[in-house]
């Protein structure tokens, strides 16, 4: 492997590793603004200028197009590259607005970083400054062209990476356009990138736009709960308000990016229609009262109609930590009827799945995105998992053939990242015994538990996606415990009441039943209907864990404060009802924020567990514990491999055991800790 020298510091360094790349390496940081580590490097922006003083090569060189070679001797500090740097920001400079003050890049911008860093504060050009017309992209992106330095990362990003086709580059010399050929919302499922990928502030959230300043945002590591992916995500909240969502790296699974559902889905965390309040009857009482009420109305049931009819239901979008509790509360109440899943098909779909990656064949999007050859099974990556069809892209821009397999692979969602596929009726036709690293995607929505008994038989990896963020966890649990799904036990006719647990439950399987408890965060049709009504934290508003599509058990932090939005704050939160003020906090001391009684669905169970008579619950998760010797804030995981190390992972402990989670991550789970913000 070759070894340089960088600024004094010996590194070594795989062969076609960049002088960039290695100076990281070593923990020297030198200004770019093309190069992008997903994207790689073009020389654009000439900004990362170095001197070599020695070795094969000498003289001023871009960093990032030169491969790291034995015997270089590479200065970052030398008077000429600094000068060198300093220039390139200068012409930079010279068209930009200067528009720190209103722009929503404003402490988040490299261009600030490192204009303040090059020592450019004078600005010796006097002449007339480029201007653009900026362009309406849709709801979620501004546009703001005079900002550009010409780095090339949002084109490279959208056409070569993602494989949009309707934004690209215009113009020539100074007059160099990023945009679409006329205005119009973009196509790409992965538009949103462009916020994260722009080094200055042309591509904006227009969601947040004027909200808050980078400083302002409150954020924590976190993962996407809107498919079985688990991509990893920065939310940012302020006042009580989720404001935006970023992508957060991780190689192992969403890489650098996410798709636009999870970036712009802040909507439900934000309803004023969502539960918010404990409910007894259409009535508000408190969290004390409305578990009082609950405990005495299970009595009651029982003494009426027998535990044996009670049916505990969680689902797919559950935390595992609450998951985790169901079973041990169906334990101390003594139902038959656990429930993990309401519909009897998505039940049998995902215990096949599951019963089938078991064996250590799940592929990761890594894995995905490296392998020689794709089967898209009876799935629609854009609705199932859009950033999985991202993946596809980078396999077939590297050579691997994409086959659409059955009527339910539509050739559109190939259409939509610009890939070639090939369509085929059946996955036989598909000659896998060819490739060493083929992969087969398919999807727990449109596939029966035979065609899951079908691919046991191939030797290629599995990528299965679920139906929902825990649909992993809830079908490893559903199995351990025997679990039915509510279908089923609805169907025996015995079942007169129902406790659910952010669950999803259709009209029609709610009908006839008397006793319904909900506790969740969304307003669904089950807390519309249920007697007790119980408002649990969305997953920006506590810790937990997700077990994701293919066995890997992630972290997510809380992000902010439960509680209503300032902005609309209904008029009884205000010290003048008649005349609320909707931009402003309530006049009023308050011990808690409006609507902040909201806790995490696992701490409703775990009430339920101790009234029971189980052992007491309490909460906590450890802020740098480490597993395996994978730091919880750094690492993209492993299996656990210990007791200890997996008491280390519990959100919650039972007193006197070792930890409820315990033999879920030992047995199956892989865990991956979450990087840091």
């Amino acid at each position: 492997m070759p070894k340089l020298t960088i600024d004094h510091i010996l590194v070594e360094v795989p062969p076609g590793t960049s002088v960039l790349e290695a100076a990281k390496t070593a923990g020297i940081w030198i200004p770019h603004f093309c190069y992008h580590p997903a994207l790689g490097s073009v020389g654009a922006c000439r900004l990362c200028a170095v001197k070599l003083l020695d070795g094969p090569v000498k003289g001023i060189q871009m960093s990032c197009m030169l491969p790291a070679q034995d015997g270089m001797v590479v200065s970052t500090t030398d008077p000429e590259a600094l000068k060198m740097r300093s220039l390139v920001i200068e012409w930079l400079m010279t068209n930009h607005p200067h528009d720190c003050p209103v722009c929503d890049e404003g402490g988040e911008c490299l261009l600030q970083d490192y204009t303040v860093a090059g020592g450019h504060g004078i600005r010796r050009f006097e002449g007339k400054k480029r201007t653009h017309v900026n362009q309406d992209l849709g709801p979620h992106i501004q546009h703001e062209m005079n900002r550009c330095i010409q780095c090339y990362r949002c084109v490279r990003f959208y056409q070569e990476y993602a494989g949009g086709s309707d934004f690209g580059v215009m113009g020539s010399a100074r007059r160099v356009y990023y945009g679409r050929f006329e205005e119009g919302e973009l196509e790409s499922p992965f538009s949103g990138n462009l916020v994260d990928i722009c080094p200055t502030g042309v591509f904006t959230d227009k969601t947040a736009r004027f909200r808050a300043r980078y400083w302002d945002y409150e954020m924590a590591p976190s993962v996407c709960p809107w498919c079985s992916l688990g991509c990893n995500t920065v939310p940012a909240a302020r006042y009580r308000e989720l404001l935006k969502t970023m992508a957060r790296e991780n190689p192992a699974v969403n890489g650098h990016f996410i798709c636009d559902r999870g970036r712009f889905s802040n909507a439900a965390v934000n309803d004023p229609v969502r539960p918010r309040v404990p409910l007894v009857d259409g009535e508000e009482v408190s969290w004390a009262a409305a578990i009082d009420a609950t405990m005495l109305r299970i009595e009651e049931f029982m003494e009426l109609y027998g535990p044996g009819r009670l049916a505990l239901v969680g689902s797919p979008r559950l935390p595992l930590e609450g998951s985790v509790l169901l079973a041990r509360l169906a334990g101390l109440i003594g139902t038959e009827y656990l429930c993990y899943f309401a519909e009897r098909d998505e039940g049998e779909r995902v215990a096949a799945a599951v019963s089938l990656l078991a064996d250590g064949r799940a592929a990761s999007m890594a894995d995905v995105r490296k392998a020689d050859c794709i089967v898209i099974l009876e799935s629609d990556l854009r609705d199932e998992g859009p950033m999985m069809l991202l993946a596809v892209r980078q396999a077939w821009r590297s050579g691997a053939p994409v086959f659409l397999v059955g009527t339910h692979a539509p050739l559109e969602q190939a259409r939509a990242v610009s890939i070639e596929a090939i369509e085929l009726s059946i996955i036989e036709e598909v000659p896998l015994a060819i490739f060493e690293r083929a992969v087969v995607i398919c999807g727990t929505r449109n596939n029966p538990p035979a065609a899951t008994e079908l691919l046991a038989h191939t030797d290629a990896k599995i990528a299965y996606l679920f139906p929902g963020p825990n649909a992993f966890g809830a079908g490893l649990l559903a199995k351990e415990h025997g679990a039915v799904t509510l279908a089923e036990a609805v169907a025996s006719g015995r079942v007169k009441g129902i406790i659910a647990v952010e669950a999803d439950i259709p009209e029609a399987l709610l009908a006839g039943v008397p006793f319904v408890v909900a506790a969740d965060w969304l307003p669904t049709e089950t807390v519309r209907r249920a007697q007790i009504v119980i408002p649990t934290a969305a997953w920006v508003e506590t810790d937990g864990t997700y077990v994701n599509f293919e066995g890997r058990a992630q972290r997510f932090r809380k992000v902010m404060a439960p509680g209503l939005p300032i902005r609309g704050l209904p008029a009884r939160y205000h010290a003048s009802p008649d005349k609320p003020a909707p931009f402003h906090p309530p006049r009023v001391h308050r011990s808690a924020p409006p609507g902040g009684e909201l806790r995490p669905a696992w701490r409703f169970v775990a009430e339920l567990v101790e009234r029971f008579g189980g052992e007491a619950v309490t909460g906590g998760v450890p802020d740098g514990g480490s597993c395996c010797g994978t730091s919880t804030r750094k690492g993209e995981g492993k299996r656990c491999c210990s007791e200890k190390c997996c008491a280390k992972l519990n959100h919650i402990s039972i007193t006197g055991k070792s930890g409820l989670l315990n033999r879920y991550f030992q047995r199956t789970v892989h865990y991956a800790a979450a990087p840091g913000v």
